[in-house]
């Protein structure tokens, strides 16, 4: 792969782009602080400020790394970012790389999410030149499954205990789609 960092990606709706350290309170306000969204997610939930502010800062730092890849989710309209998309883990002999995200549940349902990770995919395989982009939810939470089936990935199955989120350790549907069933799909 060859390594591009969090370029900014613009949708209909949405801008993709590095976090900036003037961030940390939308984030706070907007998911960091939303126990609805940390349930299924492995950090806990941020109950002061500080905290957004100092994981925020390190997101800064780190974008300055080529294979460091965490898009702030802005939608054009309200200017302020909701949520991330992000690459949380990497294969580089296999070319894997493994998507997370989530957004604050008020903005839960419109498409969101889907939208971005939707964005992400040609960049990681057209300019990244990943070979498999994979990601994986929860059994309890169904709706990430339905955007990583909106986005293009398969099913493979899923590994029991095989991950671990606040609820404790639990069981990992798995997603993937290949660069070449992306290739095929885009030429239809």
């Amino acid at each position: 792969m060859t390594h591009k960092g969090t370029k900014r990606i613009e949708t209909a709706r949405l801008i993709l782009r590095a976090f900036e350290l003037g961030d940390a309170e939308a984030a706070f306000r907007n998911w960091t602080s939303d126990e609805k969204v940390t349930k299924f997610l492995r950090w806990p939930t941020h109950t002061d400020l500080s905290v957004t502010e100092r994981v925020i800062g390190d997101w800064v730092s780190d974008s300055r790394k080529p294979d460091f890849y965490q898009w702030a989710i802005v939608p054009k309209d309200l200017g302020e970012p909701i949520g991330t998309i992000s690459v949380v883990d990497s294969n580089e002999r296999l070319g894997i790389l493994h998507i997370g995200y989530c957004i604050g549940s008020r903005f839960w349902g419109q498409g969101i999410t889907s939208e971005a990770f939707a964005a992400v995919i040609p960049y990681l395989f057209r300019e990244v030149g990943a070979n498999r982009i994979e990601s994986q939810h929860d059994p309890e939470n169904p709706a990430s499954g339905r955007v990583m089936r909106k986005c293009g990935l398969r099913y493979e199955g899923t590994l029991r205990q095989a991950d671990f989120s606040n609820r404790g350790i639990v069981d990992a549907c798995m997603y993937s789609l290949l660069r070449n069933e992306w290739e095929d799909s885009v030429k239809k």
